[in-house]
């Protein structure tokens, strides 16, 4: 069995809405301009106030409102919005998805957290493009509700040995099933069309030093998920964390940031985390 063969087949949470298809295919159209994808995504009333509400968030803080997806897409740009419809979509979807093992809302709020530091790390480090780390953060761990979908039995057993603490959870996978959830994480992005830089930095977000298109981005999006992570630990441990214990030198060095530039994120991260889980996980606040 390979990651790709979890991809095939009945998965029907793997399908993505037809007007992030089109969307997605109007960016990449040299012939598609930005009144004609705005247009478009204004066909989908409801779309169109979720993403004007994103837009007038804390997530961009921008002073003015704005009040059409025309003017969106001037701020944000075509590639951003196209980003935050996928993620609106993905999230609309997998958030169906029953599990006995997996708490759904919790698996999504640390998917939101690395998404919202990943974005603005990326910002430090004068990324030009900022909503694509946004979408590679929030899908870095895509692959487990694959696993969890197609292999439950696997899935849980891998999750009950992870929370053993002895071994993390992608290197537990690779024992039991051979590979793991960040191999069929990428696949799944690959079948979607995703940008080849996303998909590389969700394939090697646990081992940013084998990346070769997005080595910024998996560095990137590897330091948020440590920094979440570390962020969850239990608050009844008595032992204070650093922020970047456990980050790989390689990401810390590719991105070159400071630990000060770590607990300046995190603050900024806050509001934006609380606003991106009002705004994409309603139901759990």
């Amino acid at each position: 069995m390979e990651p790709v063969d979890l991809i095939k087949g009945s998965v029907k949470l793997a399908t993505l809405p037809e007007v992030f298809i089109k969307v997605n295919e109007m960016v990449d159209d040299p012939s598609s301009s930005a009144s004609d994808i705005g247009k478009f995504i204004s066909y989908d009333p409801a779309l169109t106030a979720r993403l004007l509400k994103i837009a007038n968030s804390p997530l961009y803080g921008f002073p003015s409102r704005i009040d059409t997806v025309s003017r969106a897409i001037t701020i944000i740009g075509t590639r951003g919005l196209r980003d935050l419809i996928l993620a609106t979509s993905v999230i609309s979807n997998f958030t169906r998805l029953p599990s006995e093992h997996i708490e759904i809302n919790a698996f999504w709020r640390h998917s939101l957290y690395c998404g919202v530091l990943a974005r603005l790390i990326a910002v430090k480090c004068n990324a030009l493009h900022t909503e694509p780390f946004f979408v590679s953060g929030l899908l870095h761990d895509i692959g487990q509700l694959i696993i969890l979908n197609k292999l439950p039995e696997m899935s849980r057993e891998t999750q009950m040995r992870a929370n053993d603490g002895i071994m993390p959870l992608h290197q537990v996978e690779q024992e039991v099933i051979g590979f793991d959830h960040a191999k069929v994480g990428c696949e799944l992005l690959r079948s979607w069309g995703l940008p080849e830089t996303i998909i590389d930095a969700t394939e090697f977000h646990h081992e940013p030093n084998r990346a070769q298109l997005s080595p910024l981005g998996a560095s990137i999006v590897h330091i948020a998920d440590v920094i979440a992570e570390n962020n969850e630990v239990s608050p009844d441990n008595d032992e204070e964390i650093s922020s970047t214990a456990n980050v790989d030198p390689v990401a810390m060095a590719i991105t070159r940031l400071e630990e000060s530039a770590i607990e300046q994120i995190k603050e900024e991260a806050s509001l934006q985390y609380n606003a991106a889980v009002e705004l994409f996980l309603p139901q759990a606040v």
